[in-house]
């Protein structure tokens, strides 16, 4: 394998612009680290990205990035399948529902294949809602 090594990079037009279609960390499992806004920290790419999100319409996703599927398990429970699996079912979450009134929004039971949503009103009580929105952050397997 050769090696480049320069200081700038610049393209015939003077532009700092590279196009490219996958990017690999040459050591550690392809991680790569990144220049925080500072410039005197570093922060590890994979850690930073979400690695699934689902905008949903009770069970039926209306735009999503790794998900397999929806289930509607009953009024106000949903389950979102991901294509590809998290590494350990400690993934960090954000869960949101946009009406004011069912303002309970919790996580379900998690799997390293699945997280679970909970939607109720002030009394607790299970409600559909009409959008709804899932983040997960974690490792991949």
């Amino acid at each position: 394998m050769s090696t480049i090594k320069v200081d700038t990079y610049l393209t015939r037009g003077g532009a700092s612009e590279i196009a490219i279609d996958k990017l690999k960390g040459a050591s550690s499992a392809g991680s790569m680290t990144v220049v925080g806004e500072g410039g005197s920290t570093t922060t590890n790419l994979q850690q930073g990205l979400a690695k699934c999100w689902n905008n949903y319409n009770q069970h039926v996703s209306s735009d999503s990035f790794n998900v397999g599927s929806m289930t509607d398990q009953s009024t106000g429970r949903y389950l979102t399948t991901f294509t590809n699996n998290m590494a350990n079912n400690t993934f960090a979450t954000s869960i949101s529902g946009l009406e004011t009134s069912y303002n309970n929004v919790k996580s379900g039971t998690n799997s390293t294949s699945t997280i679970g949503c909970q939607m109720s009103d002030t009394n607790g009580n299970d409600n559909d809602q009409n959008v709804n929105s899932t983040i997960v952050c974690g490792d991949l397997a």
